[in-house]
């Protein structure tokens, strides 16, 4: 039997990047997945390509009317809710002429990176709780990030919302103990995954690939992260073999956070 034989999951701007790569690894694994984004002609398509097990949902993730007009609808359909993946994020790079350092970022633009980080994810889990809640079981992944855990000066407000989102993640998960409910939430932290996101900073000209070697040095690896291997992460957080995993963080960052590849040698 495969791993997520017959859970029905809900992820989040899913319709390229890591979102993607997870809808395909859950429907590997058995699963019936809602794709859900914004980009309503990419997600279709995914949707389409991934068979009989899959369909695609519109899902502005700040906005409470969608989420519940959405977990109804599949509670309506398949009567339950057993994973829901909060991906949907934005870093503020989409707009190239934005500050957002510290110091430049306007409110405006801080209000809109929250909005899609951190409210989107407090949206989802408070009604993905609802909706587990019938069956007194189900698994909640957010995907946070490195940035959540460290500084980043150059994307101020990126970094908060995802600091924001580990701290919730633990909240939640303390919640539904205390409810006695089987309701796991758990977060992940990808770094230096290439995904389209990486293209305001990488860029798409000769010097692209200049710029990835530049950017990878300092990663003990020395490669970008792929999509598929965080997917492989949140299959285990979905799965039933993660069932005493709960207020969890999991880093995958070619091992950036563990400190420098090679200690300092003496003369």
């Amino acid at each position: 039997m495969r791993r997520l034989q017959d859970k029905v999951a809900l992820i989040t701007g899913s319709a390229q990047g890591i979102g993607a790569a997870i809808a395909k690894a859950f429907v590997n694994e058995g699963a019936f997945v809602v794709v859900s984004d914004l980009c309503d002609a990419v997600g279709a398509e995914l949707a389409r390509s991934l068979g009989p097990s899959a369909v695609y949902c519109h899902l502005d993730v700040r906005c409470e009317a969608d989420w519940i007009e959405l977990i109804d609808s599949i509670i309506q359909k398949w009567a339950r809710l057993d994973v829901l993946v909060n991906n949907a994020g934005i870093t503020g790079f989409e707009n190239p002429e934005a500050a957002h350092d510290p110091e430049n970022v306007t409110l405006q633009d801080w209000h809109s990176i929250l909005a899609t980080n951190l409210d989107g994810t407090f949206l989802g889990c408070k009604h993905a709780i609802r909706a587990m809640r019938p069956h007194n079981c189900g698994s909640i992944i957010n995907i946070s990030s490195r940035s959540g855990i460290v500084g980043i000066p150059g994307a101020a407000a990126y970094a908060a919302s995802k600091a924001a989102v580990r701290n919730h993640t633990k909240s939640v998960a303390l919640h539904c103990a205390e409810q006695g409910l089987n309701i796991r939430c758990n977060s992940i932290h990808p770094a230096a995954i290439l995904t389209a996101m990486w293209d305001p900073v990488l860029g798409v000209d000769e010097q692209r690939e200049q710029r990835a070697l530049n950017t990878v040095k300092n990663i003990p690896l020395k490669r970008f992260g792929r999509v598929e291997e965080v997917a492989a992460i949140a299959v285990l957080l979905a799965s039933d073999e993660a069932e005493f995993m709960t207020g969890s963080e999991v880093t995958i960052d070619g091992g950036l956070l563990s400190g420098a590849a090679a200690p300092p040698k003496r003369l």
